[in-house]
């Protein structure tokens, strides 16, 4: 791969990885402020898709991307917390997590389910590095654990 090629390709994976870090953020806003999805996504769109985020690092989104994950998550939050909840530990409830948590869960349960182009390992070490940004505990672990459950039931063939 050439110079300018690689360049384009780290471009386009960091604006995916900023699209997903703010589609956690909005989904955490909307769980924590009850904002509706429309409203969530203008206001990152306008505000928070290009430059700092929250945690201080700056970045511009794929918008696109960014919305479709948040739609995507709201459309099918039903069938996405049901798959979740299949895979946490006996004595968790998904109710109970922190917000945070949930938030990284659900986009990443939605590209599981609905995202096959993308490869199930390349989505769970995305959103394990993505836990790494807000937690420096074991919810990383916590995080990867459930998500690899999950991906070995829902995309058995890449395992």
């Amino acid at each position: 791969m050439n110079k300018a090629a690689e360049k384009h390709a780290t471009h386009h994976a960091t604006e995916r990885r900023d699209a997903r870090l703010r589609a956690v953020q909005a989904l955490f806003q909307m769980d924590i402020g009850g904002m509706g999805a429309r409203r969530v996504i203008e206001e990152f769109r306008e505000d928070r898709l290009d430059g700092k985020d929250d945690t201080g690092a700056e970045g511009v989104a794929n918008a696109a991307l960014f919305e479709k994950l948040v739609r995507g998550v709201v459309e099918h939050q039903t069938s996405i917390d049901q798959a979740i909840s299949r895979h946490l530990a006996k004595n968790w409830r998904l109710n109970r997590l922190d917000a945070t948590l949930r938030a990284i869960l659900r986009v990443a349960t939605l590209e599981i389910l609905h995202y096959p182009q993308t490869p199930a390992k390349s989505i769970l070490n995305e959103y394990v590095d993505l836990a790494g940004d807000f937690f420096s505990g074991p919810e990383p672990g916590f995080i990867n654990g459930a998500l690899e459950a999950l991906a070995r039931i829902e995309r058995k063939d890449e395992f």
